[in-house]
């Protein structure tokens, strides 16, 4: 594998599931939780964890989306960039969606392996941004909402205790 691909894919692993000096990742930020975490909104309009947890999984379709060329509307969820999350949320349902993050995350991971190293400075059609700027954004995505949770969380713990 071209070292290029190669490193963009640690990179985005170290983002989503593989232990880095950074703290903690992405899907780290979300093991253990119990549903009332996952559904508390910190204040009125803000979003959930489990809202940020879908959110995070479409762009990973996003990036994919882009990379690939494969049509819109074939996210798993209604909606796009924050798909409503289920009205009655259930263990089950936030189960289903914890799935549907690795899934995506998997999906990126192997779009990303496929690249022709010459296709990582291209510019899609319509797009602003080069591939590898994409991929490295997901990155960084991930790891932008992983510290975003990880707040979520203390904030719940204060105020619920």
């Amino acid at each position: 594998m071209d070292p290029r691909i190669e490193l963009l894919i640690q990179v985005l692993d170290q983002a989503f599931d593989v232990r880095a000096w950074h703290g903690t990742t992405l899907k780290g930020s979300i093991r253990g939780l119990k549903l009332s975490l996952a559904v508390w909104r910190p204040a009125p309009g803000r979003h959930s964890i489990w809202e940020i947890m879908v959110h995070a999984a479409y762009w990973k379709y996003a990036v994919r989306r882009s990379l690939t060329g494969e049509s819109k509307g074939s996210f798993p969820r209604k909606g796009s960039d924050w798909p409503a999350v289920p009205s009655v949320p259930t263990a089950a349902g936030f189960k289903a969606d914890v799935a549907l993050l690795r899934d995506q995350h998997a999906l990126l991971r192997d779009a990303i392996a496929q690249l022709s190293p010459r296709r990582l400075k291209t510019t899609r059609k319509g797009l602003k941004w080069r591939n590898e700027q994409y991929i490295y954004g997901a990155a960084s995505h991930d790891l932008y909402h992983a510290g975003q949770i990880q707040l979520i969380k203390r904030l719940f713990a204060t105020q619920n205790h």
